[in-house]
């Protein structure tokens, strides 16, 4: 059966449905969408169907390392957070700065935490081998950006505005415009993953990926705000986005995908 986006509409309308009447019969607002989310089809297939495997690092403290991830092959340097300098060439699309603060639940400051950011190029196109989206690469733009929070947890992006692009999770279906975060705690199994997207995109409606976290709150907290403080004269707009670790204005994460 070939999914249409009627189809998907009904299903994320019975989703919120759902999610609203366990809220009125006092179940808590849920901050994270579920795993099984059903109109992410995707998510359903690869959620995590088994318990977590608990590592014990009493016995050896570097074992979580040498099973984790390792991004970037050097110090961070001063140009990894300015995307449109990774390459000799100017980049195409619109420049953009993205600024703001990584927080704990009780609105304080975190320090020092290392924060990632992927996106697609101004065509809506990610620099990936297994890319299928027939939209033209950049050879300016990798789409690949990197920084540490400093005393007051802000951190700081110049790069492009990203295009959509169609994901094949139904007939028609395209993303909305975002940027990938990924935030790092003292080891990088401590990691957590969202997405950030950018005002008024009519798209908004139609994705599953953002419609999957039910509570209104929630998503709107996903949504970067324009902020012309931010803008650079003669080169960039701005936007400011916190990320919210914990509590009850957490920001969305992508628990288990």
């Amino acid at each position: 059966m070939t999914l249409t986006q009627a189809d998907i509409d009904l299903e994320i309308a019975a989703e919120h449905a759902a999610y609203e009447k366990r809220v009125a019969d006092g179940a808590p607002v849920e901050h994270h969408p579920r795993r099984d989310y059903a109109p992410y089809r995707s998510s359903v297939l690869r959620h995590p169907k088994q318990p977590l495997v608990a590592i014990d690092t009493a016995q050896d403290p570097e074992l979580v390392e040498l099973h984790s991830p390792a991004f970037g092959e050097r110090d961070i340097t001063g140009i990894d957070n300015d995307l449109t300098r990774h390459h000799r060439g100017e980049p195409v699309g619109e420049r953009i700065t993205v600024s703001g603060r990584l927080l704990d639940r009780d609105g304080r400051p975190v320090r020092g935490q290392l924060i990632e950011i992927w996106q697609a190029n101004s065509a809506g196109r990610y620099a990936h081998q297994r890319e299928q989206h027939d939209a033209p690469l950049d050879p300016n733009f990798t789409g690949f950006g990197r920084t540490l929070t400093d005393a007051e947890g802000r951190y700081h992006f110049t790069t492009i505005q990203p295009g959509p692009y169609p994901w094949r999770n139904h007939v028609n279906a395209w993303r909305p415009a975002h940027i990938h975060f990924s935030v790092f705690g003292a080891a990088f199994t401590q990691r957590l993953v969202t997405q950030m997207y950018f005002p008024n995109d009519p798209l908004f409606p139609y994705d599953p990926i953002l419609q999957s976290v039910t509570d209104d709150a929630a998503r709107q907290r996903l949504v970067a705000t324009y902020d012309h403080s931010l803008s650079v004269p003669e080169f960039s707009l701005g936007y400011r986005w916190d990320i919210v670790l914990d509590g009850p204005a957490a920001t969305w994460t992508e628990e288990g995908r």
